[in-house]
C-alpha cells in the first residue's frame, strides 16, 4: 500500500474510496543497476491505493539489498523461473484486483497506475491494458535509441483496440489473469513471447485488450548489436513464429501489420535478386542492369511502405539518424523473415515425418 506518498507494506487493508487497488508486480533477476530506478518511480505514483511485490528471480548480484532499502515486499522464486513465473508467483500473492506488470528496467511515470485504473473504471468489459516506451530513451547509443524509438512509434500508431499484450508496462483484471492461467512458464522460461501468448489467449477468450497511449514509461536498458540480434531472433522471431503456427492466428497489428509483412516480402525479393547479381555476374549487361533495376525498385517501394517510421526517425534525431535506422530497419525485416521461413519450414517437415512414421503430434 502507500501511505502519505511512501510505500508501506505492513497494512494490506484495502483503504475505501480510494480506487481499485491496485497490485504492481515486478520481476526482477540481476536488475542491480536499474531496479532502484523502477522503485523510487513507483514510490512516487499520484494513485493513492497500490501495492508492490517484487518477484526477485535467483538474482546473484545485490539487487535484493537494494529491494530491501525501499522496504517493499519481496518474493524469491524457489528457482530461476523466468520473468512468467515471476510474474505468475506475484499474482498469486496479490491482493489488488487489478495486476500491473512492470519491468525492472522501465520507469514508470507519476500519473501511470491513474491512468491504469481509469481505464478499467471507464470500460467495466475490459480485460487488460498496456502502453509503450516514451520517446526519450534513458541509454543514448544509437542502437538504444533506435530500438526504443522503433517500439514507441509502433505502438502509438496502432489501433487503440489490441490483440496482444506487453508485459513491460501492462495490466490485467486479476479475476480475469486466473481463468485464464496466467502466463505460460511452462513454454516460456526465460525471457520471450509470453506476453503475446497472454493477449493471444485474452483474446480467443472474448476479453478485450486496449492499448492506452497516453501511457508512455521510460526504458532503461542498454542494447547492443548482439544482443538486439539475440533477442530478435531467439527470443522474439523463433518463438513468435512457434506461436502463430501452433494456435493458427497472425495478428494484423503492431509489429505483424500488413505493412510489415509486405516489407519482410520484399526484402526476400532483395535477397534473391541480390544472389541473382552474383550468380549472373559474367552474362550478358542486360540482365546485370535488369536486377540492378529491381533492386532499386525494391528499396524504392520499402522507403514508401515505411516512411512514417523514417519521418519519425528523421524528425527525432535527425537525418544522419534516420539513415541508419533505415539499414538496421531493413535488417531485421530480413532476418525475420528468414527465421519464419526456417522454423516453419522446420516445424512442417517435422509434423509431416512424425506422420509418415505414424506419430502424432501437437501442432507447432
Amino acid at each position: 500500500m502507500v501511505s502519505n506518498g511512501r510505500i508501506d507494506v505492513t497494512s494490506r487493508e484495502v483503504p475505501a474510496d480510494r480506487g481499485a487497488l491496485i497490485s504492481v508486480i515486478v520481476p526482477v533477476h540481476n536488475g542491480l543497476q536499474v531496479i532502484g530506478r523502477c522503485l523510487e518511480a513507483i514510490r512516487l505514483s499520484m494513485y493513492p491505493n497500490f501495492e508492490v511485490l517484487v518477484v526477485d528471480d535467483c538474482s546473484t548480484d545485490a539487487t535484493l539489498q537494494i529491494i530491501k532499502n525501499f522496504g517493499v515486499q519481496c518474493l524469491k522464486t524457489p528457482r530461476n523461473l523466468g520473468p512468467a513465473g515471476a510474474r505468475n508467483l506475484g499474482a498469486k500473492h496479490a491482493i489488488g484486483e487489478i495486476l500491473v506488470f512492470v519491468d525492472a528496467d522501465v520507469v514508470l511515470p507519476p500519473q501511470g497506475l491513474g491512468i491504469l485504473a481509469e481505464a478499467f473504471a471507464r470500460d467495466p468489459g475490459l480485460g487488460a491494458v498496456f502502453g509503450s516506451y516514451d520517446d526519450e530513451p534513458a541509454c543514448r547509443t544509437f542502437i538504444s535509441q533506435y530500438k526504443n524509438l522503433m517500439h514507441h512509434h509502433v505502438h502509438q500508431s496502432s489501433p487503440e483496440q489490441a490483440v496482444t499484450f506487453w508485459a513491460g508496462c501492462g495490466a490485467v483484471r486479476k479475476r480475469i489473469f486466473q481463468i485464464v492461467g496466467g502466463f505460460d512458464e511452462t513454454t516460456y522460461t526465460s525471457s520471450s513471447v509470453e506476453d503475446i501468448a497472454l493477449g493471444l489467449e485474452l483474446t480467443t477468450r472474448g476479453y478485450p485488450i486496449r492499448l492506452e497511449k497516453r501511457l508512455t514509461v521510460k526504458h532503461l536498458k542498454e542494447w547492443t548489436i548482439s544482443s538486439l540480434l539475440r533477442v530478435d531472433i531467439f527470443a522474439r522471431a523463433v518463438p513468435w513464429t512457434r506461436l502463430i503456427l501452433r494456435s493458427g492466428q497472425l495478428p494484423r497489428t503492431l509489429n505483424l501489420n500488413y505493412r510489415s509483412r509486405i516489407s519482410a516480402l520484399l526484402m526476400g525479393l532483395w535477397l534473391g535478386i541480390g544472389f541473382s547479381l552474383l550468380a549472373f555476374a559474367n552474362l550478358r549487361r542486360s540482365l546485370s542492369s535488369s536486377a540492378m533495376f529491381g533492386v532499386a525498385i525494391t528499396c524504392a517501394l520499402l522507403l514508401v511502405l515505411n516512411r512514417d517510421v523514417y519521418r519519425f526517425f528523421w524528425r527525432k534525431r535527425g537525418f544522419s539518424f534516420a539513415v541508419k535506422a533505415i539499414v538496421v530497419h531493413w535488417a531485421y525485416y530480413l532476418y525475420s523473415g528468414l527465421t519464419f521461413v526456417i522454423v516453419a519450414a522446420y516445424v512442417l517437415l517435422c509434423s509431416r515425418l512424425l506422420t509418415w512414421f505414424g506419430i502424432k503430434s501437437a501442432k507447432g
